[in-house]
């Protein structure tokens, strides 16, 4: 187990419900390609009240790397809903981008 990876989970065992730590580790399994942790703890985010925002982005490329593009569309338009919410524009606008890059064609 890497160093960081390391830190971050002994952080998050002090802090368990800790957004940013917990988004940290996902992007940290992200990195090394531990896709069933990744994506539980991106699946927390998304669900938390309120959810993380950012997660929605990196979980959206995460499954567009993996060519889940159906998934990746759909993570973007709850987020985009979601920022919108928070007020949150920036955001919002970064995933309509990614979004109008993925078009709007399915999985197959």
């Amino acid at each position: 187990m890497n160093e960081r990876l390391h830190r971050i989970e002994a952080m998050l065992a002090a802090s368990p419900e800790d957004q940013f730590l917990r988004y940290s580790l996902a992007m940290e399994l992200r990195k090394q390609g531990e896709s069933n942790r990744c994506t539980a703890l991106f699946n927390g985010l998304l669900a938390d009240d309120p959810p993380h925002i950012p997660a929605f982005l990196m979980f959206a490329q995460y499954y567009s790397e993996n060519e889940k593009f159906d998934s990746a569309r759909e993570i973007l338009r709850n987020g985009i809903k979601e920022a919108s919410n928070q007020g949150d524009s920036h955001a919002a606008g970064e995933m309509g981008e990614l979004l109008e890059a993925l078009g709007s064609e399915t999985e197959g």
